[in-house]
């Protein structure tokens, strides 16, 4: 199925696998690549070092176009970027928009730039700076998201912009993908419904959890760091949003920062100033604050080590609708036959009947 996306990024299919912390490692980004899909490491959860050794196993297994996903904000970002363009990435994503300066540094360098957004003035924003694409996610998505729904934001967007748009939020199957299609997208993201193959990392536990998972089961909560958060509603979201007092509250985040601090390698002043930088102008008790700063080790304790009771599930609303666990390979494979036979199909139900389109004889010399 050839797409304004796969034209650009050189992959087979219109299909994208988003850049999720502690999940996203070259195991994975290696069988999407191989499946003729695009796979974007996530490395705000790696140091440069471990980035650029990531990027290097990747090429080593595969010569399929790949992404890597970076934290505008962070310190570190030039050196990152720095690395990608050393190791000659092809896809350079961003969690959160890039500056204009940034941008045109990958471009010169031959890297493609595709941040993802969650509004439409911020899509026309990074297409006027030069991004190559934008990924476009919905309230359905996982992780840190917005509150409106991709059928709504999606349609603005592919308006706004002359760049080609992935839809994200919300997909899982070639169904969607048909209809991100039909409604001018270029292409498809999903982070919920990679994590949920045999080729994730993620303990065999975890994706239990996340299977049995229903719809009320999936929250959207201010309760861990004051930003939108889509996640599984675990023992220690629900203890968050139980409406606990403030001292309360302070207390299980500095437990949980103790334990964490270690893992982490921050001092308690860095804990907060990281904490602080992270409010995005939000304001944020203190507890919020600690919770903030050490969310990436929150992630880790549940996608790395398999402590749902005291890390935090990231996950989009479509895992109520998931029930198997396919090779990334196999489930590449099936979105595209379900899209292309969803296309078929739609293509035949919309022609008119038969009678309809038969044109009545005329008398000769009419």
């Amino acid at each position: 199925m050839r797409t304004a996306l796969t034209d650009l990024v050189g992959v087979r299919h219109p299909i994208v696998q988003t850049g999720m912390g502690w999940v996203a490692g070259p195991r994975l980004v290696t069988a999407t690549a191989r499946a003729g899909a695009l796979g974007i490491l996530a490395s705000a959860t790696m140091t440069p070092e471990q980035l650029r050794s990531a990027v290097r196993e990747v090429r080593s297994r595969t010569d399929a176009p790949f992404g890597v996903n970076l934290r505008a904000d962070a310190g570190d970002a030039r050196e990152r970027v720095r690395i990608i363009v050393e190791e000659g990435v092809r896809v350079a994503s961003f969690a959160l928009a890039p500056s204009r300066e940034l941008i045109a540094e990958l471009k010169e360098a031959g890297v493609l730039v595709v941040p993802s957004v969650g509004a439409r003035r911020h899509a026309e924003k990074v297409a006027a700076w030069g991004a190559d694409a934008v990924i476009v996610q919905g309230g359905e998505g996982g992780g840190h998201t917005g509150e409106v729904a991709t059928t709504v934001l999606l349609p603005q967007v592919v308006d706004a912009v002359d760049i080609p748009v992935v839809a994200a939020g919300g997909f899982h199957d070639g169904r969607g993908l048909a209809a991100a299609l039909a409604y001018g997208a270029a292409g498809v993201a999903m982070g919920t419904r990679f994590l949920l193959t045999s080729d994730s990392a993620v303990p065999d536990a975890v994706k239990a959890r996340y299977l049995a998972a229903t719809a009320k089961d999936i929250t959207l909560t201010r309760a861990v760091d004051g930003l939108p958060h889509r996640m599984l509603r675990t023992e220690m979201v629900a203890e968050l949003e139980c409406g606990a007092g403030r001292l309360r509250s302070l207390y299980g985040a500095v437990r949980r920062a103790s334990r964490f601090r270690g893992l982490s390698g921050l001092s308690w002043p860095d804990m907060v100033r990281d904490g602080l930088a992270m409010r995005h102008g939000k304001e944020l008790s203190w507890s919020q604050v600690l919770l903030a700063a050490n969310t990436p080790m929150l992630l880790r304790a549940a996608m790395v080590e398999g402590r749902t009771d005291l890390g935090i599930m990231a996950s989009g609303q479509v895992a109520a609708l998931i029930e198997d666990l396919p090779s990334v390979a196999g489930l590449v494979e099936r979105v595209m036959a379900d899209a292309e036979g969803t296309c078929a199909a739609l293509g035949v139900m919309s022609r008119p009947p038969l009678e309809a389109r038969a044109t009545p004889s005329s008398p000769s010399g009419d």
